[in-house]
């Protein structure tokens, strides 16, 4: 899938690096040429050696190694490939590439060139959570920097939670992805996900029984036909789709303010299962039974509607498509929704108990536009997705 490609990777020095070998034995094998620059701090975990035998390439590790130097050797090697892929990218580079530093042949690569990057964050869990570490992703991801990764679990520093760089067959498929031409290539789709969660107190939350299912089948086929996807994802059952960008967000609030930062787009596809309302008196501490019998009054105030907002407001994608899920009158409360809204199209599901749609793995939607109202039979999700990806890609051509 990526005869002829060109792939120049940055290794940057983080205990990740121990996974770079197998990662490039499978680009390779994929049928990509692989040219590797390792930082100094790099080689402290795999040495240049073992890349290089395994590219088949010879590894740049300092500026002053490039034989054509004198004719701008870092300029050439930094144009000449079709990807720059970043694998560990450690904080300290991304903060680096956020700053627009220029001080070694790693960051003077990313900074000299215009080709697309793909960075693989790794690091400790708590320096991926620092403010510092999420200003520089958004920075980046806004220069249109794409990231895959960073997954979650254990870590060799004995922590646990995200911050583990992407396995290798996720980097494969970011890869792939970002070299895939397609209908899409060249745009940009916004797409919302999963439930939201508005807390009553700091240990409960108000939430809904959507997985993120559809959702994620929607990115990733989206991905497939080379869009650029930007996938603003509440706590979902299941893990986002390797190769788009991930911003995982808590609440209604949370989501708009995300989905307002990743603007403009070509189309949005909001699919997430924003809650209407949120707590308003939400308490600071766990609530504590007072010995009454009486339950807690809780004040409700209405969440911010996500869908009308980026219908109406001024970075407003060519397309928005909404959704709507229903427990009855599915069609006729979907069609008052697109006009209420001011979208271009509403996906409609009955999600009554009984169907087994919300949360499970099949849907049966009804596509409704200005002009028609088009039944799809039932469907696994993936194949609901394939579907209104391959219409949202003729709807932009």
């Amino acid at each position: 899938m990526l005869t002829g490609r060109r792939i120049l990777l940055i290794v940057s020095g983080g205990i990740a690096a121990v996974k770079v070998p197998d990662l490039i034995r499978r680009l390779r094998e994929a049928g990509a040429a692989v040219t590797p620059v390792m930082t100094r701090a790099a080689e402290e975990f795999v040495t240049p050696l073992s890349l290089a035998a395994l590219a088949g390439h010879p590894v740049h590790r300092t500026l002053f190694d490039l034989t054509a130097e004198a004719e701008m050797g870092h300029i050439e090697l930094s144009r000449s490939a079709d990807l720059i892929l970043v694998a560990p990218a450690t904080a300290d580079l991304m903060a680096r590439m956020a700053a627009g530093l220029a001080d070694d042949l790693a960051s003077t690569l990313l900074l000299a060139t215009d080709t697309p990057v793909l960075i693989a964050p790794a690091m400790n869990v708590r320096m991926w959570q620092h403010p510092a570490t999420q200003r520089n992703l958004a920075r980046l991801m806004a220069d249109g920097i794409r990231v895959v990764g960073p997954g979650e679990g254990a870590m060799a520093c004995g922590e646990f939670g995200p911050g583990r760089m992407a396995e290798v067959p996720d980097i494969l498929a970011a890869v792939q992805a970002m070299l895939a031409a397609g209908p899409l290539t060249g745009r940009h789709v916004l797409v919302t996900s999963g439930p939201t969660h508005e807390p009553i107190d700091p240990v409960r939350y108000i939430a809904n029984r959507s997985s993120g299912a559809q959702g994620t089948a929607i990115a990733a086929a989206l991905r497939d036909l080379g869009a650029r996807v930007t996938f603003v994802t509440g706590p979902a059952s299941v893990p986002p789709p390797a190769g788009v960008d991930v911003v995982r967000v808590e609440t209604a609030q949370q989501m708009l303010a995300a989905v307002q930062a990743a603007l403009p787009a070509d189309a949005a596809v909001m699919a997430a299962a924003v809650a209407d309302w949120r707590v308003a008196n939400a308490a600071p501490v766990k609530m504590k039974k007072d010995g009454t019998g009486r339950p807690p009054t809780l004040d409700f105030a209405e969440n911010p509607d996500i869908l009308a907002t980026v219908s109406a407001g001024p970075d407003r994608p060519r397309l928005v498509v909404g959704f709507a899920a229903e427990t009855h009158d599915v069609l006729a409360h979907a069609a008052a929704k697109r006009a209420r809204k001011g979208c271009d199209w509403i996906v409609a599901n009955d999600v009554r108990p009984a169907t087994g749609i919300m949360g499970g793995a099949e849907n049966a939607v009804t596509l409704l536009t200005a002009d028609v109202a088009e039944t799809w039979p039932r469907l696994p999700k993936d194949e609901v997705a394939r579907r209104l990806a391959a219409r949202i890609a003729e709807a932009l051509s």
